[in-house]
């Protein structure tokens, strides 16, 4: 169990230096704030206060026209794209990992291993099952299938309506894992889920039965650290593609039918990339932002002024590409040619939680504070 624990705060601390969050001797300086033009509008729409996130992989999810979030210290939210809150509960204390949501549940879970899911419509509690872990980042409903990732290298799969055992998926745990927001992705009826390692693999919904598996990086080096070569984010899915991203590792669009890699590119992320149209967008390591051809894999344009800046996952909103900084800066940048076109501070305790965009062109935040945020954007 120590070895584990330090294997956990070896990974942890290599993120951290990916994300720049060390300062002076201790790693790179982050860039200064980039100077903007103003041909974007972004302006504050509503603010929720709910309890810290800082230390967990807690994000918000969003479903309709609704953002479901949780906290640390177990408040869970439903609020709807106009600010209204539409129903507050107190879960089960220390949740650590993301917020899944369909129309009839809202599922999270602690760092006890408890999974619990919750009505989408009243919040009341409906069931809760022990897991044999830690849950290791967001869960995954659809339909009548929940699925929750137990520490980094098993997937549990529950009944949506009474919380029972229905099928689990184990691969052989790896010395070293990145603590990186991830989730499961659903491809007709496959799931598609990122493991240490480099491997994305698809299982059936049904029964959890190996459909294919593909190598999105094969890890190098002479130590753990420099093996460590994690799929992060979550797997996006275009057509007949997925898409992923591995830390050390590469930038990955596959066949979503038989696993067949399409194209490859040698970038490091640990945020996972998003799709809109045919652009593909993504942060390096470093906080560099890519805009790559989801086709073909050939780069549109790069954004080097953040580097060092604790840079998310983009997201296509408003027009715009967004992106947020460990400092809680909000940059929006062109699609076309990346430039900056606004940027605003959206709260000073810093944004590392990925931003959603609501159907409304709004901006989504979760600060490490707790706050709960949306942003209108126009460009």
């Amino acid at each position: 169990m120590k070895i584990r624990l330090l294997a956990l705060s070896l990974a942890s601390a290599m993120l951290l230096s990916s994300c720049a969050l060390f300062r002076g001797p201790r790693g790179p300086l982050p860039s200064p704030l980039p100077q903007v033009s103003t041909a974007a509008q972004i302006k504050s729409s509503w603010s929720v206060s709910m309890g810290g996130t800082e230390g967990t992989l807690l994000r918000p999810a969003v479903f309709g026209d609704s953002i479901f979030a949780g906290a640390r210290n177990g408040t869970l939210v439903r609020i709807d794209q106009d600010g209204r809150q539409r129903w507050r509960v107190r879960s089960v204390p220390n949740l650590v990992g993301g917020v899944a949501a369909n129309e009839a549940l809202v599922v999270a879970g602690s760092g006890e291993g408890v999974l619990v899911a919750h009505d989408a419509n009243t919040g009341a509690l409906l069931w809760q099952v022990q897991l044999d872990g830690e849950l290791g980042g967001t869960p995954f409903v659809s339909g009548n299938i929940v699925v929750a990732r137990v520490g980094d290298n098993r997937l549990v799969a529950y009944s949506a309506n009474d919380g029972k055992l229905l099928w689990n998926y184990q691969r052989t745990q790896a010395p070293l894992s990145l603590r990186a927001y991830s989730g499961l992705s659903q491809s007709g009826d496959l799931l598609l889920a990122g493991f240490p390692g480099g491997k994305l693999v698809a299982l059936t919904l049904v029964g959890g039965f190996p459909r294919w598996e593909a190598a999105v990086a094969v890890p190098r080096g002479s130590n753990e650290l420099e093996r460590m070569t994690d799929v992060a984010g979550d797997p996006v899915v275009r057509d007949d593609t997925v898409c992923v991203a591995a830390f050390q590792g590469r930038i990955v669009c596959a066949d979503r039918n038989k696993g067949n890699l399409l194209w490859t590119r040698d970038y490091s992320s640990a945020q996972g990339v998003v799709i809109q149209g045919k652009s593909l967008a993504f942060t390096d390591a470093s906080g560099i932002v890519f805009m790559l051809d989801v086709q073909t894999g050939a780069t549109i344009w790069k954004q080097d002024l953040l580097r060092y800046r604790g840079v998310g996952r983009p997201v296509f909103v408003g027009g715009a590409v967004a992106v947020a900084d460990s400092q809680g800066w909000v940059h929006l940048m062109d699609p076309v040619d990346g430039h900056f076109v606004a940027q605003i501070r959206a709260d000073r305790s810093g944004v590392n939680a990925p931003m959603l965009a609501l159907p409304n062109g709004q901006l989504v935040i979760q600060a490490q504070d707790g706050t709960l945020a949306a942003f209108a954007v126009h460009y």
